[in-house]
């Protein structure tokens, strides 16, 4: 009986191993995914945790649950090695050998060697680093009510992407709730996000990213472009530019990079990422397939494609099928990737997105509305909802 092993349980890994089981049966297989935590975590979310909108139990759901019925075996521990020789997965648990396997592990924070920012800023990339991001700011809100420092009452987020402007529009929606539970002014706080690049939301119309920094800006935050930040001495950031800003809270959300047991196989890879072919085989194994973050698959203009949860999804299902048709000597289906869009949370009633293929333009409640649309959809696909109420 073959050995199919899945490493990440996110939104590659958890889609992979679902889809095989729709394919191929318990006498063809033993499937095991190892995940080091218990949970799936939804990512999308992780600024509402951040910011104290959401609770944990409403972002981390219970893979058991999640692979109730499906013939998959969970392991939580985690993975500290592959090794392609003896086709064995190293963990902190012990060794587990594969036939074929599948590497979602997902991606980590770039700090970029930009002196002091790994030490001292707030990372966002797990349920753990948001809710040391939440209290977090109330610890310093309730520093400054006593010590009346303006490092205290300004909170920075470094990277003007996806992820952090969402952050941003979280705390600055929150913000009102904060300053009343604190007996503090909103006007003594400052709210200011950093981007390299000349705009915010790189990758967005640049109406839309307009649109963005407006909204923003019309409920205190201050968006600085075209500046790199060139150190983070605690508590003084210093910018390109020569600008230094006090702050004892820098949340950076500004890159990602590849996992390090990606990097450090002896699988081909780029920057971390492993290279997959069309069928997201890896090109150096081919019984080893690629999903999610880890793998850099290539556009039909021979960019690669950028790293979202809607693609992981869709990745792990086509190595799922692409598992079952290697195991029976059928086609491989090559990945065809579906963009349906972009989306934006500016904050609880307001967002940005484009879709379809014509990037069909969403402001306001609409593009809040389709988010939210999105979340349902794959909670729905995923029997989340089940695991969340049970």
């Amino acid at each position: 009986m073959k050995q199919i092993v899945i490493l990440g349980g996110g939104y590659a890994g958890l889609l992979c191993a679902l889809t095989v089981r729709k394919f191929v049966y318990d006498n063809e297989a033993v499937v095991t995914l190892i995940n080091r935590s218990p949970t799936h975590q939804l990512m999308t979310e992780l600024h509402r945790l951040a910011a104290g909108n959401l609770p944990e139990q409403a972002v981390a759901l219970s893979l058991t649950k999640l692979l109730k019925g499906k013939r998959v075996q969970l392991v939580t521990e985690e993975v500290t090695g592959i090794d392609t020789e003896q086709r064995e997965v190293r963990t902190n648990g012990g060794d587990y050998s594969y036939d074929y396997l599948v590497i979602a592990l997902g991606s980590q924070t770039a700090f970029y060697d930009i002196p002091g920012l790994e030490k001292h800023s707030l990372p966002l990339k797990s349920i753990h680093e948001a809710n040391r991001i939440h209290a977090h700011i109330r610890q310093s809100l309730a520093r400054y009510k006593k010590t009346r420092q303006q490092a205290d009452a300004t909170f920075i987020v470094g990277g003007g992407g996806l992820s952090g402007i969402e952050m941003m529009g979280e705390i600055a929606d929150m913000l009102p709730k904060w300053c009343d539970e604190y007996h503090i002014e909103p006007v003594e706080v400052s709210l200011l996000v950093i981007e390299a690049s000349p705009s915010i939301l790189p990758g967005f119309p640049a109406e839309l990213a307009a649109r963005a920094m407006t909204s923003l800006e019309r409920r205190g935050v201050e968006c600085i472009v075209g500046v790199p930040i060139a150190s983070y001495h605690y508590p003084v950031i210093l910018l390109k530019n020569g600008q230094s800003i006090a702050t004892h809270t820098l949340i950076w959300t500004g890159g990602i990079q590849g996992n390090p047991v990606v990097a450090s196989s002896n699988i081909e890879t780029q920057r971390g990422r492993a290279i997959v072919n069309p069928y997201l085989q890896s090109t150096s194994h081919n019984d080893i397939f690629v999903a999610g973050d880890s793998a850099i698959c290539s556009q039909d203009n021979g960019l690669p494609l950028p790293p979202s949860a809607q693609l992981a999804w869709q990745m792990g299902e086509a190595v799922g099928y692409n598992l079952y048709a290697v195991m029976n000597d059928m086609p491989l289906q090559p990945f065809k990737p579906v963009i349906y869009g972009k989306l934006a949370s500016l904050g609880r009633k307001d967002a940005v997105a484009t879709l379809g293929k014509n990037d069909r333009q969403l402001k306001g409640l609409p593009a809040s509305l389709m988010k939210e649309a999105s979340k349902a959809k794959y909670l729905t696909h995923i029997r989340g909802l089940q695991a969340y109420l049970h």
